[in-house]
């Protein structure tokens, strides 16, 4: 029994990841396309509809089954005492809070108030990139 759950927990959590950082990967790039449109602009009005739906329809929901069947694949290995796993934790939080600060950032687009610029999203693109590095060295080589 512990076999077939925790493999069909791991899958759903890897599929639930994949979906979420596609998300994170792609709404920054939808915010530099943002940041070049005319405000109230035909191309400026699809973006937001654009982001809204990413954001709502995959990136949240990922982020909630990833973390719930992350949850469950804890409790599966119990792995409580291992570094790599606190480090795992630990970017997790951080992706948790880039999710965040993108959904604000979205509001700001929303209410034609981005103060941002195309330099600053193309930058924080690449942070999901980096701890999704991280993330899979500490699960798969598990070096400390």
């Amino acid at each position: 029994m512990f076999e077939d759950s925790y493999l069909w927990f791991k899958a759903l959590h890897v599929i639930s990841v994949m979906a979420w950082m596609a998300g994170l990967f792609y709404l920054p790039r939808l915010y530099v396309y943002h940041t070049n449109a005319e405000t109230g602009s035909e191309l400026s009005e699809t973006l937001k509809i654009m982001e809204r739906r990413l954001l709502r329809a995959i990136m949240y929901p990922a982020m909630v089954s990833s973390a719930i069947f992350g949850t469950l694949l804890l409790f599966e290995i119990q792995a409580w005492d291992q570094g790599w796993l606190h480090v795992k934790l630990l970017c997790v939080g951080l992706m948790i809070v880039f999710h965040f600060m993108l959904a604000k950032y979205r509001l700001d687009f929303l209410a034609d108030k981005n103060q941002k610029t195309e330099k600053f999203y193309r930058m924080i693109n690449e942070v999901p990139t980096i701890l999704m590095i991280v993330l899979v060295i500490m699960v798969i080589v598990k070096p400390f």
